[in-house]
């Protein structure tokens, strides 16, 4: 019997997370992305915390409009800025299973254009 596109999503990400994981010199740039909108975070696998967080529904992104991949483009931005602010530089990505295209890809590329390396 075929996978359900969110079972089949889950091992795409369990086979990701065996590669990609974080550390406090280099974190985790990890995406979510609900029908309506989209999250990322920064993360240290090995303290097991969150150092950041940035989503479209932060005030000054929600306020904005745009397409859906728009919106993401500026949540790249927010979370570059609010990592360069903390100091860091390089990141792992992790597009937690979901296609690097669309939003997911808006994303990185904001925050590529924002200063990230990756």
């Amino acid at each position: 019997m075929a996978l359900s596109k969110t079972e089949r999503r889950q091992r795409i990400k369990n086979r990701i997370r065996k590669v990609v994981s974080g550390t406090e010199a280099r974190p985790r740039l990890a995406v979510f992305r609900s029908n309506k909108e989209i999250y990322a975070q920064l993360i240290d696998d090995v303290a097991g915390k969150t150092l950041l967080s940035a989503s479209s529904r932060d005030k000054e992104i929600s306020s904005a409009k745009g397409t859906k991949t728009e919106i993401a483009a500026l949540v790249g931005k927010a979370i570059a800025e609010k990592a360069k602010s903390a100091g860091y530089e390089t990141i792992s990505f992790d597009r937690g299973g979901y296609l690097y295209h669309g939003r997911v890809k808006s994303l990185a590329d904001g925050a590529r254009e924002a200063g990230l390396k990756f």
